[in-house]
């Protein structure tokens, strides 16, 4: 398959606690990982897919680096413990950015993912900058042709920039023409954004579109009322849900491994109970995880961070 590589086994490694008894078991234990990628021999699972991708990241002028990201990720993850939900993951391999070429590298994200929504699957990508979600989000939405599809980012960033070339700061204004093209509704949502990291033309482009957006803010001095309405109306309007996190919505303390640390940011114990009720709905169809850069980790506490999110989100994330 186009830029398709399959992940070395060494990646999923870990502390083997299985002479202790037989359900001591460790992510990097029950999750299937044969080296191919197979979607039909896996239907109804969690498709784990790598976006090695920052081609994004350095068009918006941002900090190179989050290509590295998904088998950083991989490793914290395979460490943790196995519970219910985490055999349901199965490695699906990574796609590799060529330099220079954003576009053919989400179009590869585009199709793998497609594959996998075919057969069934959901799928957890790691990125990669946040240009991922222009290929995983138009791969939800070409799977599902006549259904509403809500779309959920949880980001510091509006990502609608208006520019002459994709980049990370563009996507959904990218996914937004995508659903103009099929003649559907731009469902789009974003929990987490900071006024002072968006111009005014951003917050003016949200408006056109209308775009719900729930400032930081609000989502710490007024969770209840604002933001658990918000998830339930999602979760209530649409037939399907695409989940993306950008990483730098966390605190910068809690994770500096971002092109853009966040100032305030929304703690992961906040962001934890967005994230529960979507994965517990049974219309959470795609998530990703974007933004991660290993070059800027302090002591591997980003990763640590990342890696209990979709630890969290597979656990959660059962049919």
């Amino acid at each position: 398959m186009n830029l398709w590589h399959p992940v070395e086994q060494s990646v999923w490694q870990g502390r083997d606690d299985s002479g202790e008894a037989a359900n001591a078991l460790r992510v990097f234990q029950t999750l299937t990982n044969t080296g191919e990628f197979a979607p039909q021999q896996h239907r109804g699972k969690v498709a784990l897919l790598g976006f090695e991708c920052d081609e994004g990241v350095k068009r918006n002028l941002g900090r190179a680096g989050a290509a590295q990201g998904p088998d950083v990720l991989r490793k914290a993850l395979a460490n943790m413990a196995s519970h219910a939900g985490h055999e349901q993951l199965v490695e699906m391999g990574n796609l590799r950015a060529q330099q220079e070429q954003l576009e053919r590298a989400q179009q590869a994200l585009h199709d793998a993912a497609l594959a996998c929504q075919h057969a069934q699957m959901r799928t957890l990508v790691f990125g990669g900058g946040h240009e991922t979600a222009f290929g995983h989000g138009s791969a939800v939405l070409d799977a599902f042709p006549h259904e509403r599809v809500g779309i959920i980012n949880l980001d510091a960033h509006l990502d609608l920039r208006h520019a002459p070339y994709a980049s990370s700061g563009t996507p959904f204004r990218q996914l937004a023409l995508h659903c103009e093209a099929q003649q559907r509704d731009f469902h789009y949502c974003c929990i987490g954004a900071s006024r002072a990291a968006n111009t005014q033309a951003l917050w003016d482009e949200a408006a056109r579109r209308e775009v719900t957006v729930i400032e930081d803010l609000s989502v710490l001095n007024a969770f209840d009322a604002h933001v658990l309405p918000e998830i339930e109306r999602n979760i209530v309007s649409y037939d399907r849900l695409y989940l993306t996190i950008d990483l730098d919505v966390l605190p910068g303390g809690e994770m500096p491994a971002v092109s853009a640390p966040a100032a305030l940011g929304i703690p992961l114990c906040l962001l934890l109970r967005i994230v529960e009720p979507l994965c517990r709905s049974g219309k959470l169809q795609a998530v990703d995880l974007v933004e991660f850069n290993p070059a800027f980790d302090n002591a591997g506490q980003g990763a640590r961070a990342a890696a209990r999110l979709a630890w969290q989100i597979a656990h959660w994330w059962q049919q």
